[in-house]
């Protein structure tokens, strides 16, 4: 083995590529991120993520713990409830979510943007922006060199490509791996939360999380986000002493805009949008979202009139397909870069510090001595096929996810529909069933074991 310190370069500041650099840099592992937008604020939108509890115990194992606990502070409201609704508020089901206590537990609510400047805590002078990672090459001594647009380059023992589901890094080393459209379009919104807006929710709409099942198979889900800060972004009142310090004296609420929001996407197959819906923005997407929803509640119309223009995107949903597992090296991915899936579960953000975790532990094992670095490579991606591909394959099973889906079919389409509705309104009724369904939902957005041993 080398006696020389080990670096590594990760392309892309995203979730999993910051969870991991954090776990490195703790670890006193040589570590330099590369990322293409140009500043901490660029390209996201607040937007909630379901940070789960593998994510949450990813997030523990890499992070500083003063920062974990000021991730945890930075979470929105957790969920109370989860709601199935029709699209004409009538209640199909709600299932009454468990009591907050470990809070690596339960789902944490996360703005995306929020989350980003978490992870950015600390490591500027890890991160690079404006880098736009073109390929890699090799050394004579065996490393791996990055090239970037702007003509330069950074060379490490490690290439670890964490930039997402149109990965460059992935097209270049797994040339073959596909990923391809899952046949569903989303346009996502965000509303300001209000007294008004608010008076449009019930209480356990504002307090959960709903799933809406609408007739001619277009889909929504709506989730309220409420912070511990205000819309000047001050620390409200009430906050507990030790959260409010620690919000107060983190600096990353400088770089977020995130304040108190109602998320509200709408999903269907892609056939029932217009050809340019992908080119769409602001109020011209907001307008296709409301003609889509033209037979739906009049408060769910009121809240789609009441979305932030600036906040409207459309998202064509992908999904990797599963390939074979190849030859490793020293360049790797993790991620969406790897095993890009639906929304469906709610898991591609927790997947991605799954990876993480586990492919820091590796790494340490290579520091230490206890393994060659190309072995480590190899074990970490001997499990992240395993549970990636399963965790790509669970969400194309979701109701909806795929453009395939019987419930958007013109004949069977109505009964699918009727039959989703009806067993959630049955598992809701029966308390054996809904003890069960509560059960199933959190074993199964927390059950993965991260503590995989790493074996010399």
């Amino acid at each position: 083995m080398s006696t020389r310190p080990m670096h590594v370069l990760v392309v892309g500041a995203g979730t999993g590529g910051m969870c991991l650099a954090h776990g490195l840099r703790r670890a006193g592992i040589g570590v330099s991120v590369y990322e293409r937008y140009r500043d901490r604020g660029d390209g996201l939108l607040g937007y909630r993520v379901g940070i789960n509890p593998t994510g949450c115990r990813a997030l523990r194992e890499c992070l500083p713990p003063e920062l974990f606990t000021t991730f945890l502070a930075t979470c929105a409201r957790a969920p109370q409830y989860f709601n199935v609704l029709t699209e004409q508020l009538h209640r199909t089901a709600s299932f009454a979510l468990r009591p907050e206590a470990d809070p690596t537990s339960i789902d944490q609510s996360v703005s995306r943007m929020t989350l980003r400047q978490v992870l950015l805590t600390g490591m500027d002078d890890l991160v690079h922006f404006g880098k736009t990672f073109t390929h890699y090459t090799r050394t004579d001594d065996g490393r791996v060199t990055a090239h970037f647009a702007d003509g330069s380059t950074a060379t490490g023992d490690l290439l670890v490509g964490a930039d997402g589901t149109h990965s460059a890094v992935r097209r270049q080393h797994l040339p073959n791996a596909e990923v391809r459209d899952a046949g569903s379009i989303n346009i996502a919104s965000k509303i300001p939360l209000t007294p008004q807006t608010r008076s449009l929710l019930t209480e356990e709409m504002h307090r959960g999380i709903s799933l809406i099942f609408g007739a001619g198979g277009v889909m929504g889900v709506l989730h309220v986000m409420e912070f511990k800060w205000d819309q000047r972004g001050s620390v409200k009142p009430g906050v507990g002493v030790t959260d409010a310090r620690l919000i107060g004296q983190w600096p990353g609420l400088l770089f977020d805009n995130t304040r108190d929001c109602i998320n509200l996407i709408i999903w269907s197959a892609a056939d029932r949008f217009p050809p340019d819906v992908m080119r769409l923005r602001g109020e011209p997407l907001a307008e296709v979202a409301r003609k889509l929803t033209r037979n739906w509640h009049p408060h769910l119309r009121e809240l789609l009139r009441h979305s932030d223009p600036g906040s409207v995107i459309p998202i064509k949903v992908a999904t990797s397909v599963p390939v074979d597992p190849w030859p490793s090296s020293n360049v790797t991915l993790l991620g969406d870069a790897i095993h890009t899936m639906t929304p469906g579960r709610g898991v591609g953000a927790n997947t991605a510090l799954r990876d993480a975790a586990l492919l820091h532990r590796q790494l340490v094992a290579v520091a230490a001595g206890a393994k060659p670095l190309l072995g480590a490579v190899a074990d970490y991606e001997t499990e992240m096929i395993r549970y990636g591909f399963a965790r790509v394959a669970d969400s194309l099973r979701t109701n909806g996810t795929n453009g395939d889906d019987p419930i958007y079919k013109p004949v069977i389409g109505r009964l699918a529909m009727l039959a989703a509705r009806g067993y959630f309104s049955v598992t809701s009724r029966l308390p054996p069933l809904r003890r069960r369904f509560v059960d199933e939902l959190y074993n199964y957005r927390g059950a993965e074991e991260l503590r995989t041993e790493v074996k010399a």
